[in-house]
């Protein structure tokens, strides 16, 4: 089956049911929540006394419904839907409201075919009993209501050529579960996690705002096993030298408020600006300190990933940094540098800043000053050579890739395809000097 949707009383555990499947199968299904209910919360709709509108707002959301599952199904994953039109007319029916009945023929054929529906089956009066429990008047339904809506929709079915299924719910939780699982034949086996097929350390570079957080939010978001088979990722840790200088900066303050001189820094447009480049050197010095006894870092079998995050500038930013960093950690390392333009970086820096309208660890913004001094340009092209390489510090030979981000997008596939190229030919040239 390629498409399956839900139904049944209110508060039988459909929700409940579906999030089961999602979580425990992400690999095989997609589920589309209930299309009234998402349009009545959505909108501000009130789903007894406004019936007209809502009906207007489902015509509309149609198309985009129809869209959703054909992608769902054109992937090869079963898509599970909540609840249907036809659930929506007999209730409709049942609340005498004609007006959605007459417009219900010219909305029938909007929706693709479902290989089957599925019915959790639970008695009225336990249906009552929950939905007192689930605390959501705004959906609650009573006894004559519902036993009119049954009817019409069994009236409903008898006109359909998909088959009802039908599941006892009145009873253990996980008994339902395992039911609904043979029903649509889902199989769970744990992932094989290729692990030995991924990076030990990844050293995430480039200008501020170039999007070195963005990269690291999307690998969060993907399973473990599509980070590992499409990007090259383990499970990770996260080493940022930026949260080490932001407590220098917030300790300067103190000393500022304690009436003694700034050590390492100077307010500037709301913000900070580093004053002691020798802050450079030392938070390299922290990073070598952090990952050497990194319990992650001391056992690779452990196939962990470690990623060292941090922006440097200046004619030579990033070959000090790299002749600073620890031998032990460049001879396990990849570097994947994201570029953008000078300008671009001050854009998206100042959009990142706007949009909390207020300053702090999550929501910095590098004020201009600070900008042109550290970061108007580094050295970044002059050690590398071309998109993918090699660059040699001392004797020992690390790998790069070069990754244009620019334009800036938010689309999840048009970052996966940036990731996915760089981190492809990065993992082979890594892999090849390992």
């Amino acid at each position: 089956m390629n498409y399956v949707v839900f139904e049944g009383l209110p508060a039988v555990g459909k929700s409940e049911m579906l999030e089961l499947l999602a979580r425990f199968y992400p690999h095989q299904v997609r589920i589309l929540p209930e299309l009234v209910k998402t349009i009545v919360l959505n909108q501000g709709i009130d789903l007894f006394n406004d019936r007209a509108r809502l009906a207007e707002a489902i015509r509309k959301e149609l198309p985009e419904r129809r869209q959703q599952i054909n992608e769902i199904v054109n992937q090869g994953l079963l898509c599970l839907e909540e609840s249907h039109l036809g659930v929506h007319y007999a209730y409709s029916a049942a609340l005498g409201d004609r007006g959605f009945l007459e417009l219900y023929p010219t909305l029938a054929d909007e929706l693709p075919t479902p290989d089957a529906y599925l019915r959790m089956d639970l008695p009225i009066t336990i249906s009552l009993d929950r939905q007192l429990s689930r605390g959501t008047a705004q959906f609650d339904i009573d006894g004559p209501a519902l036993g009119a809506m049954l009817a019409e929709l069994d009236r409903w079915h008898n006109s359909q050529t998909a088959p009802l299924l039908h599941v006892t719910a009145d009873r253990p939780a996980h008994e339902v579960l395992a039911e609904i699982e043979n029903m649509l034949e889902l199989d769970y086996s744990a992932p094989s996690l290729p692990n030995e097929e991924t990076l030990d350390v990844l050293l995430l570079l480039g200008r501020p705002a170039s999007g070195k957080s963005e990269f690291i939010d999307f690998m969060t978001q993907i399973s473990s096993d599509h980070r590992a088979r499409e990007f090259f990722i383990a499970p990770f840790q996260i080493i940022d030298d930026f949260p080490i200088l932001w407590n220098l900066f917030q300790q300067d303050d103190v000393w500022e408020s304690a009436g003694r001189e700034r050590l390492f820094s100077k307010r500037s447009d709301g913000n900070y600006a580093v004053t002691d480049d020798t802050v450079w050197g030392f938070l390299i010095e922290q990073i070598n300190q952090r990952v050497l006894t990194s319990s992650h870092f001391m056992k690779p079998s452990s196939r962990k990933t470690l990623i060292i995050e941090f922006s440097r500038g200046g004619p030579s930013g990033y070959l000090d940094a790299l002749k600073r960093l620890s031998p032990d950690i460049l001879r396990r390392a990849a570097a994947l540098y994201v570029s953008v333009s000078f300008e671009e970086s001050w854009r998206r820096n100042i959009a990142r800043y706007d949009k909390k309208k207020r300053d702090g660890i999550l929501t910095h913004s590098v004020p201009r000053e600070e900008m042109e001094r550290n970061y108007g340009i580094d050295d970044w092209q002059t050690l590398s050579d071309g998109t993918v390489g090699l660059i040699s510090i001392g004797d020992i030979d690390i790998p790069y890739a070069t990754m244009n981000n620019e334009p800036e997008s938010k689309v999840p596939d048009v970052l996966s395809e940036r990731y996915r190229a760089a981190l492809g030919r990065l993992y082979a040239l890594w892999r090849k000097r390992a």
